[in-house]
């Protein structure tokens, strides 16, 4: 019995990391595509998102976005209206072309 729930954590686990992972693959993408662009989380949800195939609650966006700017992958700053607006980091460009291009050979 403990086995089966350790196993079905793992599995809940395991799908939940690889949503986390597609969302943040699609965020890089989409920003690979657009390297000029710049929004806050609602606007990554209702634009960005839909256009990569990606439905997700705004909880894991932004638990995908945070990890992202933990990895220097993007920049968060706070706009003129109080939001938090997120745009890819120049800088990490070629970190972030690895991460595309695993996700599209794997």
């Amino acid at each position: 019995m403990a086995r089966r729930l350790l196993r079905a954590y793992r599995m809940k686990n395991a799908m939940y990391e690889e949503s986390l992972s597609e969302i943040a693959h699609a965020i890089v993408e989409y920003l690979r595509k657009n390297p000029h662009a710049q929004d806050t989380l609602a606007g990554i949800a209702e634009w960005w998102l839909p256009q990569q195939r990606i439905k997700t609650s705004k909880a894991k966006l932004n638990e995908a976005l945070a990890d992202l700017v933990t990895r220097g992958l993007i920049l968060q700053s706070k706009g003129k209206d109080s939001q938090i607006h997120y745009r890819i980091n120049h800088w990490k460009l070629d970190e972030s072309e690895e991460i595309a291009r695993r996700k599209r050979s794997g």
